[in-house]
């Protein structure tokens, strides 16, 4: 299987969204990530609830990356119209009841993956691996864009891929935090599966975003 693009629309234009939006649903990527922020998990308010929403009646085969930094995640899940499609990631670290939360996404049809920030240990997975689709690897601090990468992150993917393969086939790792031009295909070969391309790679000033999208897949391919 070749690697996953998951663009960010936190990262792009933000008087173009829907323009950005069809561009890559019409070069054939998988997903859109979206990124929700409460103020409160992280220090930061991004897209809303409602323009999450509202991302879903643009779509044509592009799916939504929906990925929750904040308590209580599952009071935003009617706003977000969550379903069918759907990737779902919550925070292992906002979460007093990620088991019910989880089964929450499942029964709406959206596959559930959970997050975890820099600071948390892998081992923390072991409990929700039978319950889920795939984890959502942090390789900066959560909260805005451009941070830099978090030193032993290599090391932590490989970590979490060998967790995920150990238990079942089949659950995804995505990797969310510079996935820049030189570390992605690095990143790829650690183990992941899926990548958050932001502003170090597609959104970078001055590129084509259909040459973007094409020298990332080869990279991540």
């Amino acid at each position: 299987m070749n690697g996953m693009l998951s663009p960010s629309l936190m990262c792009a234009d933000a008087l173009n969204l829907q323009s950005e939006i069809e561009a890559l649903d019409k070069l054939g990527v998988e997903y859109i990530h979206l990124d929700f922020m409460d103020n409160h998990f992280v220090p930061n308010i991004t897209l809303s609830a409602d323009l999450i929403k509202a991302v879903k009646s643009v779509l044509v085969n592009m799916k939504r990356d929906i990925h929750i930094m904040a308590y209580q995640p599952e009071q935003f899940f009617d706003r977000m119209d969550i379903g069918q499609g759907d990737i779902v990631a919550v925070h292992y670290e906002a979460c007093d009841n990620l088991h019910e939360v989880i089964t929450d996404i499942r029964q709406r049809g959206a596959s559930p993956f959970v997050a975890i920030s820099p600071d948390t240990k892998p081992e923390v997975l072991e409990d929700f691996l039978d319950e889920i689709d795939g984890v959502l690897l942090m390789t900066v601090y959560p909260g805005f864009a451009g941070r830099p990468i978090v030193e032993g992150s290599f090391d932590k993917i490989k970590a979490v891929r060998k967790l995920l393969d150990s238990r079942r086939e089949g659950i995804l790792l995505e990797v969310d935090g510079h996935v820049s031009w030189d570390l992605c295909a690095e990143m790829r070969a650690c183990g992941g599966d899926m990548f958050v391309a932001g502003s170090s790679s597609l959104y970078q000033k001055g590129l084509d975003l259909a040459e973007a999208v094409e020298r990332m897949r080869a990279l991540i391919s």
